[in-house]
């Protein structure tokens, strides 16, 4: 029941998701995504006795702050209320010349730099799962202004590009999984995670300003909080993952921050008035200066005999 009632959950986590598409700008939807990795971190701690070093807990906390940051300043997308209008958007020139580009560069990564650097350069499937996850993103939105019709009562299955998307959405999520277990069958998990959701996330903001024109109409601190706001997720997921195996003690701190540091340096500077400090002791005791001092007399007499 356990296995089950963790599936639903998945299962309605990514229902979820897909309608945020809908009513919401990607540019916002996808870097959120980040908490979930922040959620999972959290509950492994606690449930599965994962343990969460200090790098993880500052990875947590600049997640949500970059999180934050992203929905104060998020961007404003055109307006999209119809299949009709998005099928306009489809063909923007402009967002073809960027789906082709995608095509034609994923192809040369997938036939000409897979079979040569894909078992020693983490990037070339990551860049194809990244490149080719830009565009399901815009699948997935206009099958969300689809759904948002159909349940209006509106005649959208007449529409040939309800029947397109899905496919496309298929093609594009195949192509995803296939390549992204490819990287995580080479290369660690920890080194695999944090380099595809920078580069996800990136080509999703990208897609999406070129398809909805978000950053038309924005203003130079709306840019300025976004941009911050995305840097700071990946720095927090960045630390989350690629420090998550590295133990963190006490002893990897500077002298001046261990425990206890404290106490020797002020020793050191009181000790002058009580005894002498360890840094200023003698090399030899007293009692040892005393032996030397009658070692050297006995071998000068004898020198002199």
């Amino acid at each position: 029941w356990l296995w089950w009632a963790g599936l639903l959950c998945m299962g309605i986590g990514e229902a979820v998701n897909f309608a945020a598409y809908a009513f919401a700008p990607a540019t916002v939807v996808t870097p959120l995504g980040a908490l979930s990795v922040l959620v999972s971190a959290v509950l492994s701690s606690s449930f599965l006795n994962e343990r969460l070093n200090i790098h993880g807990k500052i990875g947590c906390i600049l997640s949500i702050l970059g999180s934050t940051v992203m929905v104060i300043h998020a961007p404003q997308e055109e307006e999209v209320s119809s299949l009709e209008s998005m099928a306009e958007k489809l063909k923007d020139p402009g967002f073809i010349v960027f789906a082709v580009c995608v095509l034609v560069s994923s192809i040369l990564l997938i036939f000409v730099a897979g079979p040569r650097y894909g078992r020693s350069n983490v990037l070339v499937y990551v860049l194809v799962c990244s490149a080719i996850g830009s565009l399901s993103v815009s699948c997935v939105k206009g099958l969300g202004i689809a759904l948002k019709e159909l349940f209006a009562g509106k005649p959208v299955l007449k529409e040939p590009l309800i029947w397109v998307l899905p496919a496309c959405l298929g093609v594009c999520v195949s192509v995803q999984i296939n390549y992204l277990n490819k990287a995580l069958d080479i290369f660690n998990t920890s080194v695999v995670t944090p380099v595809y959701y920078v580069l996800f996330t990136t080509a999703v903001m990208m897609c999406s300003a070129i398809l909805f024109k978000e950053w038309q109409h924005m203003a130079l601190d709306n840019i300025i909080g976004t941009i911050s706001g995305f840097i700071t997720i990946v720095s927090g997921i960045f630390l989350l993952h690629a420090f998550r195996d590295m133990p963190f003690t006490p002893d990897l701190l500077p002298l001046f921050l261990r425990q206890g540091g404290a106490d020797l340096r002020t020793s050191s500077w009181s000790g002058a008035e009580r005894h002498q400090s360890c840094l200023h002791q003698p090399l030899l005791v007293p009692e040892d200066i005393h032996k030397g001092s009658q070692s050297v007399k006995e071998e000068e007499e004898v020198g002199s005999v």
